[in-house]
């Protein structure tokens, strides 16, 4: 049995709160579980930074039989964009020692900011190993959006020039979101690409089989839950308190999570008089889980920038596995995805309060099992599936070299 060393760079994993984390961890999982091969996994990662409120415990060096975890110890940061950048450049100086004088088959880097990419590749350059990228974000879209115009301009070439000599260095790039097709086949038309998509962990996968908790809401007022990051990219500041303000009396609104933006969303909150919106600290899964539960509609929205056009928010997988009613403010490649593949769901253009009250009104309130769905995006199977394709990809450039 062919033996192959896999080195997993990961800003984030278990038991770190964020769909890198969740989607890093399965595919570990599932390359462990490879019988044609022996795989052999060295992941190099943070200890939990995702959100500032979540605490929890982990250990900085984990070894069993054929994986080491070694998590590097990020200095105090917050969602700053120059504190994040800060703390990137110490765990890329760690990785990069941590990873001198070894021997890999290939290095496999997930990267939603293109820097962990970048890192993938200069790892594999130095030592002269395979390189297999999983891209989660188009950088270059999105910081054009959310910089200054002036500073954009002049970051921009930089930005282009590095990520055209990443996805140049690697033998093969997944793509998470079919949005970012377009993009990349027709910047890299020689690269070869996949589509291996996130998806829908086991936890969500046996709540999603069962038939809903709550078939009709509570009397007079409807329980909105939104759970994940509270940053630029979300832009729950902009929405959320005009529209809990026009549903009052209607709906009461459960705000879970952290990010960026949440001290500003707390501030129109404040300023628009609301008092149906709760904002609820970072909590572990199973918690969260019974929150979705209890919820009758889940909520989701993304800023109005050109780049999250092509982008499939990871969450759309886990609240659409509950068979909870879907109210998503989103534009581009994930309204087409919900308008397609998620039995009563609405959308409505990122922060247009209006079409929004009128996408609400036109939800049906009871839960549906989407069981099509949970098990066409399992998790589990599309890691294998990836996995697989890892494998596969390491074989051809052995044979072509």
């Amino acid at each position: 049995m062919e033996e192959h060393r896999i080195l997993v760079l990961t800003f984030y994993y278990r038991p770190d709160l964020s769909a890198g984390a969740f989607r890093t961890t399965a595919l570990v999982e599932a390359l462990l579980c490879m019988e044609s091969s022996e795989v052999k996994v060295d992941v190099i990662t943070t200890l939990p930074n995702r959100y500032s409120d979540f605490n929890v415990q982990a250990l900085e060096w984990e070894s069993a039989e054929r994986l080491n975890v070694r998590r590097i110890q990020l200095p105090p940061h917050k969602s700053g964009m120059l504190d994040q950048a800060r703390a990137f450049v110490h765990f890329a100086w760690e990785a990069s020692n941590l990873v001198k004088g070894k021997q890999y088959t290939l290095v496999y880097a997930t990267s939603s900011r293109l820097l962990t990419a970048v890192l993938g590749a200069w790892v594999a350059k130095r030592g002269n190993f395979m390189l297999y990228l999983d891209i989660r974000d188009i950088f270059v879209d999105t910081i054009t959006d959310v910089l200054p115009r002036a500073l954009a301009f002049v970051v921009k070439p930089v930005f282009l020039a590095t990520e055209w000599w990443t996805i140049r260095r690697a033998m093969h790039v997944n793509l998470v979101s079919k949005g970012f097709e377009s993009y990349f086949k027709a910047r890299y038309p020689e690269q070869s690409f996949s589509l291996f998509t996130n998806g829908i962990d086991e936890e969500f996968m046996l709540r999603g089989s069962a038939t809903g908790y709550n078939n009709s809401p509570q009397k007079g007022c409807v329980r909105v839950l939104y759970a994940g990051n509270m940053g630029e990219g979300q832009g729950l500041h902009k929405i959320i308190p005009a529209v809990a303000r026009n549903l009052q009396g209607r709906a009461i609104f459960k705000l879970i999570g952290d990010g960026g933006r949440r001290a500003q969303l707390e501030a129109a909150l404040d300023e628009s008089g609301v008092d149906n919106v709760e904002l609820v600290a970072s909590m572990p899964r199973a918690e969260l889980i019974k929150e979705y539960l209890r919820a009758d509609v889940l909520f989701l929205h993304l800023n109005d920038y050109e780049a999250f056009k092509r982008v499939l928010p990871s969450k759309i997988f886990e609240y659409a596995a509950l068979g909870k009613p879907i109210w998503a403010g989103v534009s581009g490649y994930a309204a087409e995805f919900i308008n397609g593949q998620v039995s009563n769901s609405v959308v409505f253009h990122p922060g247009d309060v209006q079409e929004a009250i009128q996408a609400f009104d036109q939800l049906e309130m009871k839960d549906s099992p989407r069981d099509e769905f949970v098990q066409k995006f399992s998790r589990a199977a599309i890691m294998r599936a990836m996995a697989r394709n890892i494998l596969d990809c390491m074989v051809q450039q052995r044979e072509l070299a």
